[in-house]
């Protein structure tokens, strides 16, 4: 069996640069750092770290066990701060991802009630590659994620998903757009169009509408970005463009403008809760009850809209 000793002595040794410092950092003499690495090394059969007279670095191997270390250190450490505040507080923590629009609509909410159920919530925010990167890292235990067309969540089997909301992407036009009289809108009615788009071109909505596009025939060509929606309806009013928006990110569209779902094709994103299999299991059917209720909420009044 591994020791997290043995893992501690391995991840000072690569942040401090040789076996002496490493001693200093974990308050460990050198022959106990020695005794630490020979058993890793004699557990896995190889050589971890390369010693030399300037120091101490990770071989291959351990460059490859150094992640797998950290994330299990990691873990270790926000297990105890959980038990440790739960025993002396009565307090469970959940460390929750959010994009931005989500987390405005669908976890404040969620957030209120988990409150009101002793559940404490560390937060982060971002864009969905820094959400599933913090997933992976195990440094969040759940997240609020979307999956659309031409991309899918890639998580591996330490993750649940649960589904919440159908958020769809609906098109912006100026008020006296030629398409404003339309329904619904075919993109290939907007092969000349310009496109507002995000500040990062690999944002997750303009990757879905490259590839909607692409199955047209066309390229969008785009003429503004920002990442703010509140520019993009001013930018778009201002006739520089038509754009691509989450549904929720629309709750106060401005007058001047035409929203319209698209006709062919007919986009929306899946927006879900992923959340680690290891996650105290009270704590994430709270979270995930909450988010069900208040995404059933914005679903019907969606509906009656």
């Amino acid at each position: 069996m591994l020791d997290v000793r043995h893992l501690q002595v391995l991840r000072s040794i690569a942040q401090e640069g040789s076996l002496a410092a490493a001693g200093r950092a974990l308050h460990y003499s050198q022959p106990t750092i020695t005794h630490h690495l020979a058993a890793l090394e004699a557990h896995f059969d190889a050589r971890l770290v390369q010693r030399g007279p300037r120091g101490a670095t990770l071989t291959e191997l351990g460059e490859a066990l150094l992640p797998h270390a950290e994330a299990v250190l990691d873990r270790l450490r926000r297990a105890e701060l959980e038990v440790r505040n739960l025993a002396e507080r009565g307090a469970r923590t959940l460390h929750i991802g959010t994009f931005p629009t989500a987390g405005a609509l669908l976890l404040a909410p969620a957030v209120k009630r988990l409150h009101r159920q002793g559940v404490h919530i560390s937060l982060t925010e971002g864009e969905l590659p820094l959400l599933l990167k913090g997933l992976t890292a195990r440094e969040l235990d759940a997240a609020l994620v979307f999956s659309q067309p031409g991309d899918r969540l890639d998580l591996d089997e330490d993750f649940e998903v649960h589904p919440l909301l159908t958020d769809p992407l609906l098109l912006v036009m100026p008020e006296d757009h030629p398409c404003a009289a339309l329904d619904r809108v075919p993109l290939g009615e907007l092969r000349d169009a310009t496109w507002v788009g995000a500040a990062d071109p690999h944002d997750p909505c303009d990757r879905v509408l490259a590839w909607a596009c692409a199955q047209e025939g066309y390229e969008p060509l785009h003429a503004m970005r920002t990442d703010d929606y509140a520019v993009v309806q001013g930018l778009v009013a201002a006739g520089t463009g038509v754009a691509l928006v989450p549904r929720l990110a629309l709750v106060h569209p401005r007058p001047d403008l035409a929203v319209r779902p698209l006709a062919s094709p007919d986009l929306a994103r899946e927006i879900s809760v992923a959340l680690l299999r290891s996650t105290s299991a009270a704590a994430a059917q709270e979270l995930i009850a909450a988010l069900q209720e208040q995404a059933a909420l914005i679903t019907e009044r969606w509906s009656e809209a």
